[in-house]
Formats: structure tokens, sequence, C-alpha cells
């Protein structure tokens, strides 16, 4: 299955370190991420699983719930629980799938036959509360996340699904947003109180508009 930017996330129902997940129910109105590993007991997953829990309260502060999946059984997941514990210096605080079956995984084309026909790579979806995908990234399983840019584009996301800016290149939390070219000058005058520079008339800056 080809998932795409905009397509509702599909929705299923699979065991996990915290019990079923009903992944729409659970969601509720949050925004959510989910993101798949190889294989249990791998060091790569170890240790991004260890800095997702150390970044939890990122997440909960930006209302995002977060959720791993492994092809690997529920067993597996206990035991990989407390490595993690033990190497990383943290507590699993969020649920892991268990995929067995591939039910997720086939959903979400997570599996890529061509770098391995039976284990996911490190895809990440990140969903709105709508229960849309608004942004997919997919890793090789030799190459960890860098989950301080998954943070960095969910509030990106979060703010210009609020503001008609987008957000230009290398752009952090506080930066300058552009304005987006369908806003005229007149409505940019009235939407955006901080002002604006016009560099160019598609570029125009103006401040992050959700700070003070």
């Amino acid at each position: 299955m080809s998932i795409r930017l905009g397509d509702i996330a599909p929705d299923f129902t699979q065991e996990s370190t915290d019990g079923p997940i009903s992944f729409h129910q659970w969601l509720g109105d949050s925004w959510g991420i989910l993101f798949s590993h190889p294989k249990d007991f791998t060091p790569v997953c170890t240790t991004e699983l260890g800095e997702v829990a150390k970044l939890k309260p990122e997440f909960d502060k930006r209302n995002v719930k977060v959720i791993g999946l492994s092809v690997d059984p529920l067993s597996d997941h206990k035991g990989w629980v407390g490595d993690i514990e033990e190497t990383q210096g943290t507590k699993l605080n969020f649920p892991l799938l268990a995929d067995p079956d591939r039910k997720v995984s086939d959903l979400y084309g997570m599996i890529h036959p061509n770098a391995n026909d039976t284990l996911t790579v490190r895809s990440v979806f990140v969903i709105g509360p709508d229960k849309k995908v608004k942004l997919m990234i997919t890793y090789p399983a030799s190459t960890g996340r860098n989950f301080d840019e998954i943070l960095r584009v969910v509030d990106s996301l979060q703010l210009t699904a609020q503001y008609k800016v987008a957000t230009p290149v290398n752009w952090q939390h506080g930066d300058d947003c552009i304005i987006v070219p369908s806003v005229s000058n007149e409505e940019a005058d009235k939407a955006f109180p901080k002002g604006y520079k016009a560099v160019k008339p598609y570029l125009r800056i103006t401040p992050q508009p959700n700070l003070k």
C-alpha cells in the first residue's frame, strides 16, 4: 500500500507493550508519531527508543503521542524493554507495537523488498489530529534517526497548520517565517500585526506569529 501526504492514516488494532491499541481511538485529538524498527535486540533501535523515552516530555508539551513498532512478537518486546532501560538509563514510557503478522507494516508500506524483504525500514509518520498523514521520513536500517529534527518538523507542522506561513530553510522554533504567497499584502497587513519585510513580492518575512 502506498501512503501519500494528506491521506488518512490507516487504522488498525494491534497488541503492544501497553496492551491492545486501536490506533485512531488511541490517538484521540492528539498529534501522533508512528515509527518502525527493523528488529528487536538491535543496537541502533535500542538507542532510538531510549532517546524517544527521554524526549517524551517534549512530545507531551506538543500534544504528540509517540508509538513504536517492530515486527517481532510481544514476548520479545518485553525482554527488549529491560535491555533498553539497562543500556539507555531510561524506562520505555510509550507503547511499542508487536507486528509479527506484518499487518501494520503492510498497511504503512514499512517493508521495502529491495532493502530487506522481511524487516521494516526506519519509517516515520507524523499524523495530525484529523488523522491525516502530515509528514513521512524513511531511513535505512543502518542509519539512526535524528529526533531533534523530528521535533523541529513537528513545530513547523503545528505552526503552519495554524497560521498562513511556511518555515524557511534550517528554521528553528523562534526564527522568522515566510508568509505564504496566497496571502495578499492587504490580508498580510491584518493577519500579521508584527509586520513583515518584503524581500521580493513572493518572499515576505515575518516574526513567528504565535510568539509574544
